[in-house]
């Protein structure tokens, strides 16, 4: 897909549009016009527009004549064994730390052994974990239930449960503390100056989290043949270039302090008759889109009917709050992991469903296991 140009006699959001959407389509040397009522970006975040750093003049790429400078995006196209002949045999850098550089360096030494070492850049440093299981308990237990939800400052919550997460408040340091303490027994970070200055419960709350195994952390001199920037994605400018109109490319990019507006992650309240799913992050993204899926198809078949303009920005406004609070300076990741069963609710909700759909305190919980949500209580 090309472009998007809306055009009608009329704005109307969501309803009866006197307008179309217009998607321009490339296919070669084929070019395409189509016209739709709806449009659905199910476009993905993390490919696409790279997230390549700036370098000052002669400190780039090109003073790195007789070596390879590629990003993480052209490395995940390559096929298995034509990345491993690439970094086969190389001293490999990589810059970042999260979950495409850590993937990418252990596929080196998986490639290279002890003998061309792999070597990790980073900018901030990140509670990576060795594994879920912190001194046998499981982060779903600690983080992934509604009783851990019970801990955090909800958007929409009432006096009652804002009084009772401040209450809670030390229990939600002291999980944040067990973790870490298990992270440092594990990793040397202190020893080489890797502590992050900021708390777990921000690493899981932004969907930074990424796992490396024990003996993973060393150093080593910076001699290198390969370097692989694993520097992430501009999400938002990809989004903001499928539109043809400035207003919506304005729209759709907010400001630079606020996240990406979209109504339960899925609506803006001010482009009309659109939606994108897979935006916004989770832990456990395949979970989370599915249930968005099952939401907008509700909503298509007139099971039920948006708010106002003025109330979905209020509830987008009440999200971002949140994302600031708990996540920090990855706020714009906009990761609704650690409240993964409050924002199913509102769904379920707003479908007619019972979200509580099994009895019991212990009936009703939710699990992390490898990689994937298994939420049973909706």
């Amino acid at each position: 897909m090309e472009s998007l140009g809306w055009y009608g006699s009329g704005f109307r959001l969501f309803g009866n549009p006197r307008g179309k959407w217009e998607i321009a389509t490339v296919a070669g040397q084929e070019h395409q016009v189509h016209e739709v009522e709806f449009v659905i970006l199910c476009i993905g975040r993390f490919s696409g527009v790279p997230n390549v750093p700036e370098f000052p003049p002669n400190k780039g790429p090109d003073a790195f004549p007789n070596g390879k400078v590629i990003h993480s995006m052209d490395y995940s196209a390559m096929d298995d064994s034509d990345a491993a002949k690439f970094v086969k045999g190389k001293r490999v850098v990589v810059v970042g730390l999260q979950k495409s550089a850590l993937d990418i360096a252990n596929e080196c030494a998986i490639a290279n052994g002890v003998e061309n070492p792999c070597t990790l850049i980073y900018r901030n440093a990140h509670w990576n974990v060795p594994d879920y299981l912190p001194y046998g308990v499981h982060l779903g237990y600690l983080y992934l239930n509604r009783f851990s939800e019970l801990l955090l400052h909800k958007p929409g919550e009432g006096l009652f449960l804002g009084l009772l997460a401040t209450l809670l408040s030390p229990l939600r340091w002291a999980a944040s503390k067990f973790v870490e303490s298990y992270i440092k027994s594990k990793f040397p970070l202190k020893k080489y100056n890797m502590v992050p200055e900021h708390s777990f419960l921000q690493e899981i709350s932004s969907c930074s989290l990424s796992t490396a195994p024990e003996k993973f952390y060393d150093r080593a001199p910076l001699e290198t043949d390969v370097v692989i920037l694993a520097t992430g994605y501009k999400g938002d400018e990809k989004l903001k270039n499928i539109f043809k109109s400035p207003t919506f490319q304005n729209y759709i990019m907010g400001c630079s302090n606020s996240t990406v507006a979209l109504y339960r992650e899925c609506i803006h309240p001010r482009i009309p008759q659109l939606a994108v799913i897979g935006y916004s992050e989770s832990v456990a993204n395949l979970c989370t889109s599915e249930m968005r899926c099952r939401w907008l198809a509700h909503f298509l078949d007139d099971g039920f009917k948006l708010p106002s303009i003025k109330k979905m920005e209020k509830n987008v406004l009440e999200w971002e709050k949140f994302f600031k609070r708990y996540s920090g300076q990855y706020y714009r990741h906009s990761c609704i992991g650690v409240l993964h069963i409050w924002y199913n609710d509102q769904l379920c909700k707003d479908m007619g469903c019972n979200p509580k759909r099994k009895k019991g305190f212990y009936a009703v919980r939710a699990l992390w296991t490898h990689g994937l949500c298994k939420s049973y209580s909706w």
